[in-house]
């Protein structure tokens, strides 16, 4: 079978920078599974480069920042009174906050505590980063129809929110 929409595409991958540093990897036992087809399951570079492959595909990309988590935004990061935050905030802590505008809940991540302030960074970690992923198809199956109702996959066993 080959990759098309409304097919569950299972992956093994490999995250890097591009100093070559691996950021992520799946676990042998954990590939990775999304519902192909414009889902938001997958980047669309990848998706697209995905379109027609069947199992046993290896695929070599680069991602431009635009490609992956999105050029780095300045504006993202804050710095807020620390009494708004529990006793126990240190740096790499994530914690969900408003947007600037109020609209939309957003997760921060801690970069720094220091004279009563903290310093959250509402870019994601990769954000501004060109990567490269290596990813392998290990298999491709026909969506069953309650997937593509829902618009992804649902785990063994049945459906999981």
């Amino acid at each position: 079978m080959l990759i098309a929409k409304d097919t569950v595409v299972t992956l093994s991958y490999r995250l890097s920078d591009r100093a070559g540093e691996v950021l992520e990897e799946t676990p042998d036992d954990a590939p990775a599974v999304y519902l192909h087809g414009g889902y938001d399951g997958i980047f669309p570079k990848v998706e697209a480069a995905l379109e027609g492959r069947a199992s046993g595909a290896v695929l070599d990309l680069v991602l431009e920042p635009e490609d992956a988590f999105g050029e780095y935004d300045a504006e993202l990061v804050r710095v807020e009174p620390a009494h708004l935050f529990p006793a126990e905030v240190h740096v790499g802590m994530q914690v969900e906050g408003a947007s600037e505008d109020g609209h939309h809940v957003m997760l921060y991540t801690v970069t720094d505590i220091a004279e009563g302030k903290v310093v959250v960074d509402g870019n994601h970690p990769l954000a501004g980063r060109e990567l490269r992923l290596w990813c392998t198809v290990r298999d491709v199956r026909a969506a069953l129809p309650e997937e593509v109702e829902h618009g992804h996959v649902h785990g063994p066993g049945g459906h999981h929110h």
